[in-house]
């Protein structure tokens, strides 16, 4: 993985003030370096400039970048941060046209494949990916982001110079522009957080490249277009073909995304989704001579304090140790304390330059330290819920008939706690439900489908558009803060197009959810893990944690230059703060609770007061 970054405009001549745009190409690029410590490069002319920070994974030789080719004497040039599946498939299209490429970089195979196929070639790429290509002959410069944005991509124009960055941070290199909050951000942190609406950059007029979107920029301006959205379409398989297929194309995609030029290791919980990616990965390194390594989180004293509530029944541990003992991997078991994901909360806001998933983020943070510094590639099972139906808001019927996201049906524990005015300025009930709707209308309803199944198929894009794009966000920015490129087979655009259409009697068969997927994954299993209850991503129940951050956010509130000051009820605060706080309830997803929204506003607090930003309401 790495982080790209760059300017343009067509009316500018950087070079005549080279030294000063060199400089902050270098910037953009420095304060990325942990996202590609090995290499970074920057390159410019009088209309574009380009940086880039490396990871090196595939062709760790001759993969530098900016990388620049030629076509009929012009110049091309890219910068890429990301990973592409169907490198073969690429090479040989490129082969077939005499066009032989000088290494065995993606990224090379990237700009030929542009080169050589017109802008159409972005619907070839299999991958996970966010690049800019600049064409020197006509002066156009165009971004592309992958299918479901595994890969970050951020954008502002300022003076008519469009600025472009794979974190927020890097816009902010640039002379001009500094981080701003309206109304409309103050409610995508409040209202929607730590979701976004897709495009959101949550600073004013700073945006995010959707998924599935190139944008080509030239003197006639800022032209958008989408590749690929997810399309509803009748289902024709049988359930069994249903589940041959399914099996194909998930087991296609972990292999596939294997593919690394450095070893690969996975993240283990003991669920289905991990389980099946390890088992699969562990088979292809079997038959290579090699063993799997793999990685399970808990935290300190979990084994104590642990409640089982509807969201989280049970504890990975005892389903860990069966998987070890079923793949025989190499297996490291990582733990967490209070103090370390408490101390990490402000370094999970850093990595983002975003309030994020509270401390869900920061322990994820902690351990994808702790991996990288023997890996650089590892597989996850992130996004099958989202994919197959995972969560309680897919079938229970007061999730269902919420007609608002279902993660964050009531709003009420948000607005609790806020400034009472700025609730009157924000009118968050009607921004959230503007959004709602927004999104459901992207998503065609097929003739003949009843209340429930509508409601279910807008569930499923919602899930897809706003839910997995969170955690994608998450994973993104936990692993790569430290050099780690975290790969999400689940999240493959062949098998997310596939599932999608497939109805919930096969997703849900006989009543067992994701029920597709199990039973896609016989034979690959034990039935204990096959057929294991879902518990999501495990969190911390000791009391000592919540003890902490009330300290830690009665210590913040304390200093008259706060800047949560004026943004919330400060009396409501400490009310809450001095209440049993209720761990079976979220406020957001099936995590963030009574201790979460703490730490929510500790990083909201820190957030405001890092970045320095103004607030305009």
């Amino acid at each position: 993985m790495c982080s790209i970054a760059g300017f343009y405009d067509p009316s500018a001549r950087f070079t005549a003030r080279q030294a000063e745009f060199e400089h902050i190409l270098q910037q953009m690029g420095q304060c990325q370096t942990h996202r590609g410590p090995d290499d970074s490069g920057i390159f410019l002319s009088d209309q574009c400039g380009l940086s880039h920070t490396r990871l090196s994974i595939i062709d760790l030789k001759n993969g530098s970048q900016p990388m620049t080719r030629s076509m009929d004497d012009y110049l091309y040039h890219i910068v890429y941060n990301g990973e592409i599946y169907n490198l073969k498939a690429l090479r040989q299209a490129l082969f077939d046209r005499d066009v032989i490429p000088k290494t065995s970089s993606d990224t090379e195979i990237i700009l030929l494949s542009y080169l050589t196929f017109g802008p159409a070639f972005i619907k070839r790429l299999d991958g996970i990916f966010a690049f800019a290509i600049y064409d020197e002959r006509h002066k156009i410069l165009t971004l592309y982001r992958d299918s479901f944005g595994v890969k970050p991509l951020f954008y502002t124009v300022h003076n008519g110079t469009l600025v472009f960055s794979s974190e927020l941070k890097g816009l902010f290199c640039f002379p001009g522009i500094t981080p701003k909050l309206d109304r409309t951000g103050l409610n995508e942190i409040f209202g929607l957080g730590p979701a976004r609406t897709p495009g959101s950059g949550v600073f004013t007029d700073i945006y995010e490249l959707k998924p599935g979107t190139s944008m080509t920029c030239s003197h006639l301006g800022f032209l958008p277009d989408t590749y690929f959205r997810l399309t509803s379409r009748p289902h024709e398989d049988s359930y069994e073909d249903t589940i041959e297929k399914t099996r194909f194309l998930v087991t296609d995609a972990i292999k596939r995304q294997m593919v690394s030029d450095v070893p690969i290791c996975t993240f283990l919980s003991g669920g289905v989704d991990s389980s099946l990616v390890s088992a699969v990965c562990a088979e292809e390194l079997k038959a290579q001579g090699q063993t799997l390594t793999t990685y399970s989180f808990d935290f300190t004293d979990n084994d104590k304090y642990f409640q089982a509530n509807s969201f989280q029944p049970s504890m990975d541990r005892p389903y860990v140790d069966q998987m070890v003992t079923f793949l025989h991997s190499d297996h490291h078991y990582l733990e967490c304390g209070s103090d370390i994901q408490a101390d990490r909360l402000y370094a999970s806001v850093d990595a983002h330059d975003l309030p994020c998933m509270a401390d869900v983020d920061s322990s994820l943070l902690y351990f994808c330290e702790e991996v990288a510094k023997h890996h650089k590639v590892v597989l996850t099972g992130e996004c099958a819920d989202e994919v197959f139906g995972g969560y309680p808001w897919f079938h229970k019927e007061l999730f269902l008939n919420c007609n608002t996201f279902p993660w964050t049906p009531d709003l009420s524990p948000r607005k609790q706690l806020l400034n009472k005015e700025l609730l009157n300025i924000l009118d968050m009930d009607q921004y959230v439900k503007n959004a709602y709707e927004t999104a459901i209308r992207e998503i065609p309803i097929l003739p003949g489908e009843n209340s429930t199944e509508v409601n279910r198929r807008r569930i499923g894009y919602l899930n897809i558009r706003f839910f997995m794009q969170t955690l994608l966000n998450r994973m993104d920015r936990t692993s790569m803060h430290s050099g780690l490129e975290a790969r999400v087979p689940f999240a493959d655009r062949t098998l997310v197009d596939y599932v999608f259409n497939i109805p919930w009697e096969m997703k849900a068969k006989d009543g067992v959810v994701k029920n597709v997927l199990r039973q896609a994954a016989r034979t690959l299993l034990p039935d204990e893990i096959l057929f294991r209850r879902k518990s999501p991503y495990p969190k911390t129940y000791h009391p000592a944690y919540e003890k902490l951050l009330a300290e830690r956010l009665r210590m913040v509130m304390d200093h008259s230059d706060c800047p949560l000051k004026g943004l919330v009820d400060e009396t409501a605060v400490m009310v809450f703060l001095d209440q049993t706080k209720d761990y079976g309830s979220p406020w957001y997803g099936q995590l963030m609770a009574g201790p979460q929204m703490i730490a929510y506003l500790l990083q909201v607090e820190y957030f405001l007061r890092k970045y320095h930003v103004e607030v305009h309401i």
